[in-house]
């Protein structure tokens, strides 16, 4: 089964389904939860191929267990990135200060050298 240019023919049209609205009901044909790779290893369950339904189901059971887990790192990554950014604003605005500060002291150093040398 191969087109006029040499390409396969695709055997099935590329049907996607929803979460309301599967493809199929059948969880042997349905395809596996993957993982997202930014999480460390071990963390969730290893991508494993379908033998039957009740692996399939119990696989997605498991996933399904692990989500929360996953959605709380990631908040957890969120907040940590937001406390970083915070503190790296608050260092920020302590060393504009004391430079500030700093500029005043040496106004009021040369203001004082200034008079002395004056009188």
């Amino acid at each position: 089964m191969t087109a006029t240019c040499g390409v396969p023919a695709p055997t099935r049209s590329l049907r996607l389904g929803t979460i309301d609205r599967p493809y199929t009901h059948d969880p042997r044909n349905q395809a596996p939860m993957i993982t997202p790779t930014k999480e460390p290893v071990g963390s969730a369950t290893p991508d494993v191929t379908i033998i039957g339904a009740n692996d399939s189901r119990q696989n997605r059971t498991r996933e399904m267990q692990l989500i929360p887990e996953a959605l709380a790192r990631a908040h957890m990554h969120d907040r940590l990135r937001e406390a970083q950014e915070d503190r790296q604003s608050a260092r920020l605005l302590a060393a504009r200060r004391m430079q500030r500060r700093a500029e005043r002291a040496s106004l009021r150093a040369r203001r004082a050298l200034a008079m002395a040398v004056m009188h």
